[in-house]
């Protein structure tokens, strides 16, 4: 119990330990998402609001494109501001009127997307390579193409109108190295990695997965992270077939441009969880030192407590089954189970002695218990058929009716046999009554009883239905020439019966079939009632079948 209490304990523990070290490894990751994005967004607005202001410089604004202090502006901003590759001016008609280092200087930029976007408004363009000014540039040791991102704002005179517009490229590497500043040492040495992943899903950097890894399809289509540790991170299969603990934020560039970029910081998950394996070996090991600590206590316990109990139990089985002689522990050092003992052994002598007069007492009681059943035996049957018997004709009395009927209702519907009924009225019997007494009248319907008993099957049952009425039910779906052949012979039997006192009688006799599309008794009753009626009807003493056209 002590082991297991202690795994339990453990496991929960474990449990709870990897939850909360995956929810800290996940905010972790998820907090360098969102400074790097942060800081990405906020420093793509400051490079688009200098090209604003740029354009609203007043040498800008003045229209004269070939001023030297347009020239030494634009050489100043891309000084101080190193990320910028090339800056320039290009008239409406998309020629380059001056640009620093006087690249691209005469040459047309008309087709640009960042001149086309520029007349229309403040421009950020996404990543893009420019073989043209790729071949200009110095090109770095590294073996990386050039890419670069676009700036664009237009130039508009005192009236409002566009007069050119102003541009810059930006190099891309400045991009990578501001996400990588938020990298700091402790996330390189966990295994984390910031990448920048397009809208389409396509890693745009680092330089070693473009082109050949996207963000897994499951990460894909969120666009939308509420601050909840369920949406802040997740784990995530990558396209190397490795789990990763994954976080993606979005990079708010600017309100006039969106290019669905996303900061996506990823964590190897048995990076992540590497602690967790740590406890759970410090665990494995305490877990084992326990085991062999709790084994010899509970050795211990067993020799001096339980093996006494045992002996004790073992005399308890050899009272109860007579087997053998109990032997009881000796030599134990515990009072209580001494003192036990020595009970056991008084109880023991009792218990012999009150067995012997217990069988005496069982004997007579046996006797009188089988009497007692035998009679309680009778007197329920007796009472059955008090129950089910009408008293004065011996047949089945109202209430043994309605129970069968009801059980060839239940019988019909299993198997889909119907059964058909018959009731017979006794004609002119109130007359009986009335001219001869009561007592006469009881007479005869204890002699129709029988005769009705003598001419049907032995598998038909007969009831008094009430008064004077009789009622007979035919199972087993009889046909219609059978019913009639049981009914007709009950008639001409009563006809020529002979009564005392009475002398001859006659019956009236309906007859119906009950079908099992029926869910009750209640119609083939009321049928059988109509073609009794339609027998009295007829000058009585005839026997009628119910039949739809009635």
């Amino acid at each position: 119990m002590s082991l297991f209490t202690l795994l339990s304990v453990g496991i929960y523990a474990g449990l709870l330990t990897t939850a909360q070290i995956k929810v800290t490894a996940g905010e972790s990751v998820f907090a360098n998402a969102m400074a790097a994005a942060e800081l990405l967004g906020a420093n793509l607005r400051e490079r688009e609001m200098e090209i604003v202001l740029l354009s609203q410089a007043p040498h800008f604004v003045r229209g004269d494109f070939t001023s030297p202090d347009l020239l030494a502006s634009l050489e100043r901003r891309r000084i101080l501001r190193s990320e910028f590759a090339w800056l320039g001016v290009a008239d409406t008609n998309g020629k380059v009127i001056q640009a620093s280092n006087n690249m691209l200087v005469n040459e047309s930029v008309a087709q640009r997307p960042w001149f086309i976007a520029g007349l229309k408004g403040v421009f950020t363009g996404d990543v893009h390579e420019a073989l043209l000014l790729a071949k200009l540039l110095p090109h770095p040791a590294s073996t990386e193409p050039l890419r670069f991102i676009d700036f664009a704002a237009p130039i508009r005179n005192k009236e409002g109108q566009v007069i050119g517009v102003v541009a810059a490229h930006a190099h891309w590497n400045w991009v990578t190295e501001t996400v990588q500043r938020v990298a700091n040492r402790r996330e390189r040495d966990s295994g984390s990695e910031i990448l920048i992943v397009s809208e389409a899903g396509n890693v745009l950097y680092p330089q070693a997965l473009a082109g050949i890894s996207r963000l897994p399809e499951n990460l894909s289509d969120n666009k939308n992270y509420s601050k909840n540790h369920s949406a802040n991170y997740s784990i995530a299969t990558w396209d190397d077939g490795r789990q990763y603990l994954t976080s993606q934020v979005m990079v708010d560039a600017s309100a006039n441009t969106h290019f669905g970029w996303r900061i996506v910081v990823r964590q190897p998950l048995e990076n992540a969880l590497a602690p967790v394996y740590a406890t759970y070996w410090h665990f494995l090991i305490l877990a084992v030192i326990a085991m062999i600590l709790f084994s010899l206590l509970a050795w211990r316990l067993a020799q001096s407590v339980s093996k006494p109990i045992e002996q004790l139990a073992a005399a308890a089985r050899s009272i109860k089954l007579h087997t053998t002689a109990p032997r009881y522990p000796t030599g134990t050092n515990l009072r209580e189970v001494a003192q036990l003992s020595n009970a056991m052994q008084s109880m023991t002598e009792s218990l012999l002695t009150r067995e012997r007069e217990l069988e005496l007492l069982n004997q007579t009681l046996e006797q009188q218990v089988l009497q007692r059943t035998e009679a309680l035996a009778a007197a329920n049957k007796q009472l059955e058929h008090l129950a089910t018997t009408d008293p004065l004709t011996g047949v089945n009395n109202r209430r043994s009716f309605d129970e069968k009927l009801a059980e060839c209702v239940r019988m019909g519907q299993r198997t889909g046999h119907g059964f058909s009924l018959l009731l017979l009225d006794a004609d002119h019997f109130k007359k009986v009554n009335d001219n001869h007494g009561h007592p006469v009248g009881d007479a005869v319907l204890q002699q129709i009883a029988r005769v009705i008993k003598d001419n049907i099957r032995t598998t038909d049952f007969v009831a008094r239905y009430g008064g004077e009425e009789f009622a007979v039910i035919l199972p087993n779906s009889p046909n219609a020439i059978a019913v009639s052949t049981v009914a007709e012979k009950i008639r001409s039997a009563i006809e020529i019966a002979t009564f005392p006192d009475v002398g001859h009688m006659t019956m009236s006799i309906g007859s119906s079939a009950w079908h099992p599309n029926e869910p009750n008794a209640t119609a083939v009753i009321q049928r059988t009632d109509e073609a009794l009626y339609t027998a009295k009807a007829a000058g009585r003493n005839c026997a009628v079948a119910f039949r739809e056209s009635d």
